[in-house]
């Protein structure tokens, strides 16, 4: 069998500005598309924004490691490399984290650098990085 690829749909306040946002600041390109969706190639991943105003700001948050986490969230593992290239790119677009480029779970199998922030509809999106990738399921 294939390696499966992950599609995730979600809601957006405005498709111009997801467009601006996921191709402009995260690098992904845009698929197929109409007036209330549009496909982004999300690193070899499908994802469709859905325009939706308002729906992606309903949020829940979740402690973990002294951070409240958004509970919906998506994001992408990277090779740290990457990770920190993103982080870079996010900077540079004066992105607002809503929890700061970090190392998380230091010294234990889950420790992995990691930082949160929103698109412009509020959606919240996490890249991490695991010290050893290996371990991206190890209890």
């Amino acid at each position: 069998m294939a390696t499966p690829l992950f599609h995730l749909a979600f809601p957006v306040d405005d498709l111009t500005e997801a467009r601006a946002f996921y191709c402009g600041v995260l690098g992904c390109t845009e698929g197929r598309s109409d007036q209330d969706w549009v496909d982004f190639n999300f690193y070899g991943h499908q994802i469709v924004a859905y325009r939706v105003p308002g729906e992606a700001r309903k949020r829940i948050t979740s402690p973990v490691d002294g951070d409240d986490v958004p509970v919906r969230h998506f994001g992408l593992v990277l090779p740290l490399p990457d990770w920190e290239k993103m982080r870079d790119r996010l900077v540079a677009a004066g992105t607002r984290f809503i929890i700061e480029p970090q190392q998380r779970f230091q010294g234990t199998i889950g420790e992995q650098a990691a930082m949160f922030f929103l698109d412009p509809s509020g959606n919240a999106i996490e890249f991490k990085a695991f010290k050893d990738p290996a371990k991206l399921f190890a209890k």
